[in-house]
């Protein structure tokens, strides 16, 4: 006999995501908030048309299961990559300081004419980046295994 199968059934695994709607990247933008990087860890590859980004992310889909289970929280390193760019911008970021640690706060589409339009990653302190692309084509991949968080609390954000 069959059955359906239930949350249960599914193993924690690495996240592999990717958006081409507004709301698909919401999802990812959820994943990523509070990730940080250093400045390094940027790769803008011109004639490939892709933004790279090698973030640590805060694993919000396990914070409720390490609370529960009393176990540390966890990062892990991911892939978060921008396709069909044709244009990166920066501000507020001091992009020869190569000692900087950028921390994500979230990322939006401004669609344009066409499915055109521009990805803006909001950074702490003030910055951004944004990434003019052809169609909103972003993925988030984990590549790593998961590590116990350095500092041992979850982000945090007064309201």
């Amino acid at each position: 006999m069959t059955r359906d199968a239930t949350f249960e059934d599914g193993g924690e695994g690495a996240i592999a995501l990717r958006a081409e709607t507004k709301d698909d990247l919401a999802v990812i933008a959820a994943l990523v908030q509070d990730a940080i990087l250093p400045i390094t860890e940027i790769a803008w590859e011109a004639k490939a048309r892709r933004l790279a980004l090698l973030i640590n992310r805060f694993r919000w889909e396990d914070k409720a299961a390490a609370e529960a289970e009393k176990r540390p929280y966890e990062r892990v390193r991911s892939l978060l990559v921008l396709s069909d760019v044709t244009h990166v911008a920066s501000m507020g970021i001091d992009r020869s300081d190569r000692d900087v640690v950028l921390s994500v706060l979230d990322i939006s589409f401004e669609e344009a004419e066409d499915g055109a339009g521009r990805v803006t990653l909001t950074l702490a302190g003030d910055g951004a980046l944004a990434a003019d692309v052809e169609c909103l084509d972003v993925d988030l991949r984990d590549v790593e295994r998961p590590y116990r968080a350095p500092s041992g609390h979850a982000p945090h954000h007064p309201d």
